[in-house]
């Protein structure tokens, strides 16, 4: 049987494949709020097969978008929004949700991608003062962002849960907090973006201090029952930045405090990084946490392949592969995924007809089970 369309357990959500929709920000929202693109988006999304969707970085207050546009779930105008996204997701799938809760920190007040992606000053319009545990800008040229103080650091605290809150109203299965690519948790984490000198500063124990903080706070937020877990960056990719022997013993943290899996990805806190790129190029980080820590570990980066990603878990290099681009790319992957490895994959009944004659039996329409 193949090792990628076994079910998976994490906490008490049972996952019916390994086969997760990476987390990819969409830069189409309007004042947070979720439209009709991501009803499009989502809803294509929604019906591939995988065992998980993720949302994109859903930004805990408007200051902690990556820009204007980002998606937000920080006021009821974006939980009406989004209410309206899932119900027709549900009405025509059984995917398992989960949304990633996020702050930009230094990164935020941006352009999108496709405008550049350079900071928007605090002077132009739709500019605003980023946070960050330190007055220290991403790139040169930026404009610092605020160092929060011990007020800050307790709303910004309080926002992740109170987003958490609202992640429960609107029935996500699971909550991923985002710890990594540069954003405001990776910031506390990295001494490269915290130069603080306080309990929040220096140290290992003291540089992963508030990270778990919001961690406390969005488990206490959401029910017991439905898991939670963090995003990471494994390494920075520069000297003297944070590295994999720190993200083990952070993860080992984060394991003490409750957390449900590791979702292992890399870089983000500085345009000076360097990486090694190649298929699968993340892979090893998450083989490591996995092996040190044993919490369920979720790997991705240049993930395109079924077989590669059949290869991944077999070898135990991980416990679910993630994908972003792969799935822009080929919204049916995992239908074709389950055809070259001989398994079965859940299906909408509108769509049974197109199996291909040589894979007759490549649909089911129970394997999602009950909610």
């Amino acid at each position: 049987m193949s090792r990628l369309f076994t079910p998976m357990p994490v906490g008490n959500l049972i996952l019916p494949n390994r086969i997760i929709v990476a987390p990819m920000c969409q830069y189409s929202a309007v004042d947070g709020c979720a439209g009709d693109w991501h009803m499009i988006h989502l809803g294509g999304l929604a019906l591939s097969g995988a065992g998980l969707l993720t949302l994109e970085a859903t930004a805990v207050s408007p200051e902690g978008r990556i820009s204007q546009d980002d998606l937000g779930l920080y006021s009821d105008s974006n939980e009406t929004a989004l209410a309206r996204i899932l119900g027709a997701i549900r009405a025509h799938s059984p995917m398992r949700l989960a949304v990633q809760l996020a702050h930009a920190g230094r990164k935020a007040s941006s352009r999108a991608p496709w405008d550049g992606g350079k900071q928007v000053h605090i002077d132009e319009p739709g500019g605003w003062r980023a946070l960050a545990p330190s007055p220290v800008p991403y790139a040169d040229g930026e404009d610092a962002p605020l160092a929060l103080d011990r007020a800050g650091l307790v709303r910004v605290r309080d926002q992740f849960a109170a987003a958490a809150h609202r992640a429960a109203r609107l029935g996500f299965d699971a909550i991923e907090i985002h710890g990594a690519h540069g954003y405001l948790l990776h910031e506390f984490l990295s001494p490269i973006a915290n130069r603080r000198d306080d309990e929040y500063g220096g140290s290992l124990e003291n540089r992963m201090r508030f990270p778990l903080e919001v961690f406390d706070a969005v488990r206490g937020a959401f029910p017991a029952r439905s898991p939670v877990w963090m995003r990471i960056s494994a390494t920075d990719w520069l000297p003297n930045g944070w590295d994999v022997d720190e993200a083990v013993a952070f993860s080992r943290a984060l394991q003490q405090h409750g957390c449900d899996a590791i979702h292992v990805s890399s870089a983000g806190i500085s345009p000076l990084q360097v990486i090694k790129l190649g298929p699968g190029y993340q892979v090893p980080f998450a083989a490591r946490i996995k092996a040190d820590v044993g919490l369920p570990t979720i790997a991705v980066g240049l993930i395109t392949e079924p077989e590669q990603a059949e290869s991944i878990l077999a070898r135990e290099e991980a416990d679910a592969v993630s994908l972003a681009r792969a799935m822009l790319y080929d919204p049916r992957w995992p239908w074709h995924a389950a055809a070259r490895l001989g398994a079965h994959v859940w299906a909408p009944k509108q769509y049974w007809r197109c199996q291909p004659r040589e894979h007759k039996d490549l649909f089911e329409s129970t394997s999602f089970g009950q909610r």
